[in-house]
């Protein structure tokens, strides 16, 4: 028997859930995209995006996925035969060396491997190496979707100024936007790249790179092609050249309608839920892990993401489970990405517009299918996870009252 049945719930890191607000925004003709309501709406997705990055500064919007904000954000700032430092911690890190590697751009990489984030001290190190100062920026994900890794943004600011180095700091947030606390100004990043499907609870299909004045002064000395060009996109003299031609115009509605979640609910009550939703994720994982070989693959709290978490299940059980939770009760946990064996992991996603039924009922398909599948496992994890939620909302009372 199968109970998939019903609405499946999509528990992947990205794209997200998206809300029947969000949904119902794009059911409309197509606008006039001269003037009018959409000229104006996008008028406020500029300011509100400065909002949820937490910058005074720049925004530039493009119709891309992830890796063309990664595109958009070197374009803007390195020539080819420079040379970047890449910080990586995961497939993702490695992907955007990649990326640079093609663009002509030299790379330089600090691994940090699969569960680690990346050390300030050995950035601080690399760049006081580097005296005649060749490094035109370092890059690093905030949250490395593939491994559910966090590193700490303004502890890297602080060594790239304790060195004495004049490198941008450019950084990924595409899973950690919204979910994540992430303060652009206050943390010292130059640049910022994000894309729709996460945290935005928008489609994909639209791409953000904020931008500092450090990294202004940079483009001045680039020639990044017309259509990659950040300067006439944060600061159009027409319209159309916010997206260099025709603009996403239901992903824009789209978008406005999910900026309206998101300011109603305000970037301290999200970055809670999404803390409190996390945590309990963790304490089910832990529970289990106390009767099995499951275990978080970050070990660290404070380096763990709040957006998305990776579970190491191994002898290929994590594949198994996962496909049965899908298959069989109508949960989709996300695919392992650059990890061997691939079969021994899972992730989950947590980002965006989820509540604690949503995390809770999650919780509740991953023991049955433990329980189904025969995979040796500690008890109690429901309880750990709704003990998270409950003293998130108010302090339990003690038994004796």
């Amino acid at each position: 028997m199968s109970l998939h049945h019903g609405r499946h719930y999509l528990a992947i890191p990205g794209p997200s859930v998206m809300p029947d607000e969000v949904l119902a925004a794009m059911h409309r003709p197509a606008p006039n995209i001269y003037e009018g309501d959409l000229v104006e709406t996008t008028a406020t997705l500029v300011r509100d995006l400065k909002w949820v990055a937490r910058t005074a500064h720049e925004v530039a919007m493009y119709a891309a996925n992830g890796h063309g904000a990664w595109e958009a954000a070197l374009a803007n700032t390195v020539r080819p035969g420079e040379t970047v430092l890449v910080l990586a911690s995961g497939q993702f890190g490695h992907g955007w060396a990649e990326m640079a590697r093609r663009l002509g751009i030299e790379v330089e990489l600090i691994d940090f491997g699969m569960t680690a984030p990346a050390d300030p001290a050995r950035l601080e190190e690399a760049l006081r190496a580097d005296r005649t100062h060749v490094i035109r920026a370092v890059l690093c994900c905030h949250v490395d979707t593939s491994t559910g890794i966090l590193s700490d943004t303004a502890a890297l600011a602080a060594a790239r100024d304790a060195a004495g180095h004049p490198a941008l700091l450019m950084m990924d947030c595409i899973a950690s936007l919204a979910a994540d606390r992430f303060e652009m100004d206050a943390w010292g990043a130059d640049v910022m790249v994000s894309g729709s499907q996460k945290g935005l609870m928008t489609p994909p299909g639209m791409a953000f790179v904020w931008f500092g004045p450090r990294a202004a002064e940079a483009r001045a000395r680039v020639s990044p092609s017309s259509y990659w060009d950040w300067r006439p996109r944060s600061a159009p003299e027409f319209y159309y050249q916010h997206f260099c031609g025709t603009a996403p115009t239901h992903h824009l509605f789209a978008l406005r309608q999910a900026l309206d979640m998101l300011k109603a609910e305000g970037m301290e009550g999200i970055w809670a839920r999404h803390d409190t939703l996390a945590r309990a994720y963790w304490a089910a994982v832990e529970a289990w892990g106390q009767g099995g070989a499951m275990r978080l693959n970050v070990a660290d709290p404070s380096a763990r993401s709040r957006a998305v978490t990776s579970v190491h299940l191994p002898g290929g059980e994590g594949e198994r489970l996962r496909r049965w939770c899908s298959e069989t009760l109508g949960v989709t946990l996300g695919l392992a990405i650059g990890r061997e064996p691939r079969d021994d992991y899972f992730r989950i996603g947590h980002m965006g517009h989820v509540n604690a039924h949503m995390a809770l009922g999650v919780v509740g398909v991953i023991e049955a299918g433990l329980l189904a599948l025969g995979i040796p496992h500690g008890a109690g994890a429901g309880r750990a996870a709704a003990q998270v939620v409950a003293e998130a909302v108010s302090p339990l009372r003690r038994a004796a009252e």
